[in-house]
């Protein structure tokens, strides 16, 4: 077994993630593999709607910008790139990279991978026919119940094909609607020569990519122990893999950098989106995150280790969005003093109003920001004496003229509802369209990921 370390650098955790964090990750210290990881499943949404208006559109653009500053470190030193950037159009993003390397001279020397598989959209109705009903995992409704209605249905893919990339060359990889966790496992498995049941390397793989899919996440922001002694966010360090063989890695940070790799910071981010902990479930293993020990092996490196995993199941998850109707949600903020009750007031002058001209919503919801909006009941006392305090409402239905006309009833509280109305900006509320999320799981029979090399 190898004694070689394999660094993977984790350099994007959202479409929208620090533009400068790529280029950081790769020249601030060795590093094998750059991992961005830009997909969550309202991204998806996004990004189809996109597709939808632009064919050549539908993947994550920032990417685009995040391959042009690390292309000299990809092309002289080595490092390898896996994001799943392409969205629902890897092959449109492959092409974006392939324009931009050619106006830099650096085509002929760049060779990417793309994954395509995960979209499942133009074969929906022939696998509903087929018995594959796709039911709603949440409430056991069968996708037919909005077939008409859905816009994008993607398979989360595991680590498979990016390895096969990855062996036939490939100094970038783009796929679509890859796990999160796969983008970093995958170049492991692929150094590692981990086989398809080496399920307790398999799940320290994952348990990697879990820790840094979220960037900075783990390395001291959003952390909330001792959040006020965090050094140098300005200057935040994003977390670096330094994987073994035998499954076991260190968490850490280039040197010199801000932010903190600790246990406390990297427990935070093992929680997140964690259902049971004891089945982590991926298309490649099971991951048991009780197994999961950390050592705090010195400033900014965090040892796990200990970790067990089981076989994978013969299922897919998979992302359906659909359109379910119309929202809006405007705000106004009252000042002091008596904020919350101007609010409250304006609520339920605001609500009268809707009732007498006989506007009937699926859903309205009142949130007072600054009083209750993130405690509720349990800001007590506290909420009645907020100096300011925004009342935001939101209303949905599948009847757009209906929300278009509550965006008319909010603004005008501004000169005939309660006193001391600051804050409001930018006009009537928007209409926007809302795009629901519906998981299922599908047959892994019937899921056959691609792989396409291209120059």
């Amino acid at each position: 077994m190898t004694n070689r370390v394999v660094r993977v650098a984790s350099g994007q955790g959202f479409w929208g993630d620090w533009l400068e964090a790529p280029r950081r990750q790769v020249e601030g210290g060795p590093v094998d593999y750059l991992m961005l990881d830009y997909l969550a499943e309202v991204t998806m949404s996004i990004l189809q709607k996109q597709k939808e208006r632009d064919p050549k559109m539908g993947y994550a653009r920032d990417f685009v910008g995040a391959v042009e500053s690390v292309l000299p470190a990809v092309l002289t030193q080595g490092v390898r790139v896996i994001a799943n950037a392409g969205g629902v159009n890897p092959v449109a993003c492959a092409d974006a990279i392939l324009a931009m390397a050619a106006a830099k001279g650096a085509q002929s020397k760049l060779t990417l991978g793309v994954v395509t598989g995960d979209d499942l959209l133009p074969r929906l109705d022939e696998l509903l026919a087929g018995g594959h009903a796709l039911n709603n995992m949440d409430t056991g409704s069968p996708l037919a119940s909005v077939r008409d209605r859905v816009i994008a249905a993607n398979a989360y893919i595991g680590s498979v094909p990016i390895i096969d990339a990855l062996a036939r060359g490939a100094q970038i990889v783009i796929t679509g609607r890859s796990t999160d966790t796969a983008l970093t496992m995958a170049p492991l498995r692929h150094e590692f020569g981990w086989k398809a049941d080496a399920w307790n390397q398999l799940a320290a793989g994952i348990i990697a990519g879990h820790i840094i899919e979220c960037g900075a996440q783990c390395s001291g922001g959003n952390c909330l122990v001792d959040w006020r002694n965090i050094p140098d966010l300005a200057d935040v360090g994003y977390p670096i893999v330094e994987a073994n063989a035998d499954g076991t890695f260190v968490i850490t940070k280039h040197p010199g950098t801000g932010g903190r790799v600790s246990v406390a910071s990297v427990t935070e981010q093992l929680v997140y989106e964690m259902g049971d902990p004891r089945t982590y479930i991926t298309p490649d293993v099971v991951a048991d995150f009780t197994s999961i020990r950390l050592t705090q092996e010195g400033p900014d490196r965090v040892r796990v280790h200990g970790i067990t995993g089981a076989p994978a199941t013969d299922k897919l998850k998979v992302s359906v969005a659909y359109r379910d109707g119309w929202k809006a949600v405007g705000s106004l903020v009252y000042a002091w003093p008596d904020a919350l009750e101007k609010a409250q007031a304006a609520d339920r002058v605001l609500r009268a109003r809707l009732e007498r001209i006989g506007l009937r919503f699926d859903q309205i919801l009142t949130e007072f920001v600054g009083a209750s909006a993130t405690h509720g009941p349990l800001a007590g006392d506290a909420g009645k004496h907020a100096p300011e305090v925004e009342m935001r409402i939101g209303v949905r239905s599948s009847n757009r003229q209906m929300v278009e006309r509550f965006t008319r009833e909010i603004v005008p509280l501004v000169l005939n509802g309660p006193p001391s109305v600051t804050g409001f900006a930018g006009g009537r509320p928007k209409v926007e369209e809302i795009v629901a999320y519906w998981p299922a799981l599908i047959d892994k029979t019937v899921v056959t990921p691609v792989v396409e090399i291209r120059q």
